[in-house]
């Protein structure tokens, strides 16, 4: 495993939330601004995502552009999911 992909597993670790900025695919992209979770980090560097429009696209660091979710917006996010919860 190189140092590169090493330090990519070390700051993803499966279950870190990401939000895609852009996605440089020419065929299908997964839209800008969706957010997703990772599922691991390949020993090619790729991030393997479940997004959460249900599509599951690697990101590729250095090609494709995308951010950690604050802790904030986690929960947020967290919030959200239990009122949705409590409305069902």
């Amino acid at each position: 495993m190189t140092d590169r992909v090493k330090r990519l597993k070390e700051t993803y670790p499966p279950g870190t939330r990401l939000e895609l900025l852009h996605m440089d695919d020419p065929y299908h992209p997964v839209p800008d601004g969706t957010k997703g979770t990772v599922k691991h980090v390949d020993d090619d560097g790729q991030l393997h995502m479940m997004w959460d429009n249900g599509r599951t696209l690697a990101l590729i660091p250095g090609e494709d552009r995308f951010r950690k979710l604050t802790q904030a917006e986690i929960a947020q996010e967290q919030q959200l999911e239990g009122m949705e919860c409590q409305t069902m």
